[in-house]
């Protein structure tokens, strides 16, 4: 039984070894059901199984990035609403623009373009200011209560998801790597068919290395027509 499993994909060594363990396990070949090879085999694979299949990010990159992108907005239109009303001499409430833009001002006009721990300290911030009592008025003065709460909201939700994302990618690098675990995997099921092939001509073995060489067999041809495909290409 001679198969390169360094040539197999995650998926394809997933499936060998799992169909390996299933005709172990069938109920026909009780002389290895419970054998030490075996069973380590069987917890190799579990370990292999839970990683193989995951990035090695959490995958919310996308969701913190749209969730950035939505504060960002809430708070440019904020800005842009300020700076064009204290602008307009004439118009009512005209100083109490001048001064939210200068609240703004203080913790950064172009706050949307920092980094995002940056961006959630300042904005954290400026939304505090904003709704002390003497902005607050400000704030009421220009029907701008629910742009405010729009912002504030956007942000919150910002620090929600990033949280996750946070939280997913340390439970990540906690898991062992998906190439550590494959190589414990590997080297476990290399060990388990030396072992059969080893007793391949003791009667009680025969059937079963039998089954597992046709099995070993379909994972070698499987990988060469995905390797030549992939070199066809």
């Amino acid at each position: 039984m001679k198969i390169n499993l360094a040539r197999l994909s995650t998926k394809n060594l997933a499936t060998l070894v799992q169909r390996i363990i299933s005709s172990s396990q069938n109920g026909m070949y009780t002389i290895i059901e419970n054998h030490p090879l075996l069973l380590a085999l069987n917890t190799s694979y579990e370990k292999y199984d839970a990683v193989y299949t995951k990035l090695t990010y959490s995958g919310k990159g996308q969701d913190v990035a749209t969730a950035d992108r939505e504060r960002d907005a809430a708070f440019s239109s904020l800005k842009a609403f300020l700076n064009g009303y204290r602008k307009l001499p004439s118009a009512a409430n005209q100083q109490d623009a001048e001064t939210l833009y200068s609240v703004i001002k203080t913790f950064g006009l172009n706050i949307n373009s920092m980094s995002y721990s940056a961006e959630t300290a300042q904005l954290k911030k400026l939304i505090e200011a904003l709704e002390k009592p003497e902005n607050a008025q400000h704030i009421a003065n220009l029907a701008l209560t629910t742009a405010l709460e729009e912002l504030k909201n956007k942000h919150n939700a910002f620090e929600i998801i990033f949280a996750e994302q946070a939280e997913a990618n340390a439970e990540l690098r906690e898991m062992s790597s998906a190439s550590t675990t494959r190589k414990e995997l590997e080297k476990v099921l290399r060990s388990y068919l030396n072992l059969i092939t080893a007793m391949k001509d003791v009667p009680d073995w025969t059937k079963l290395y039998l089954d597992l060489n046709e099995i070993v067999k379909a994972a070698k041809n499987s990988s060469l027509k995905t390797n030549s495909t992939n070199t066809d290409m």
